[in-house]
């Protein structure tokens, strides 16, 4: 968590006391299902970063030269609304895999659309038939879940055997 993240995190919390020493418990329970949201978008996203990071390590410690570079704080667009969170680059020669998710920190940002939390993306380089679109859900047991955005528009969830395909597909260009 950034330093940031940590003084949003004691600003909510401080807020949604107040709200509640005040009487005002809609306000109150409004600022703790952000903070909920705003956990489940930080631990889908990092679980997301962190496997694919895992993943790459296997593949350097089988002989692969990749490099690994991580920023916080990038912003991106999905449709007419800004993202902010962080962006994964795998690079290795020419080739370039890169991995973004975020979500919308402000009102003036947009918001998902389809009722989800974050937004995500990756995309290899110069091999756009093999990106996907991705969004963060809660799933009905209130845990994040990724789903990938098909072009039909439907859902299919994220899990690891597709992110080994995309790493097979960076480490194959």
């Amino acid at each position: 968590m950034s330093e940031l993240d940590e003084a949003w995190a004691l600003a909510l919390a401080e807020a949604e006391r107040r709200a509640r020493t005040a009487g005002r418990g809609d306000i109150a329970d409004y600022i703790a299902l952000r903070a909920s949201n705003d956990l489940m978008r930080s631990t889908g996203i990092e679980w997301l970063m962190n496997a694919l990071t895992t993943l790459a390590g296997e593949a350097n410690r089988a002989g692969a030269s990749i490099r690994i570079e991580k920023a916080d704080g990038h912003s991106f667009r999905v449709g007419s609304a800004t993202m902010t969170g962080t962006r994964l680059t795998f690079r290795m020669g020419v080739r370039n895999l890169t991995v973004e998710a975020g979500w919308p920190r402000t009102p003036r940002d947009g918001f998902v659309r389809g009722g989800g939390l974050a937004c995500g993306r990756i995309n290899h380089f110069g091999n756009r038939s093999a990106d996907d679109e991705l969004m963060l859900v809660r799933s009905t047991s209130g845990v994040p879940e990724w789903y990938i955005l098909e072009q039909t528009g439907k859902r299919n969830n994220l899990l690891e055997a597709r992110l080994r395909r995309h790493l097979s597909i960076f480490l194959a260009e």
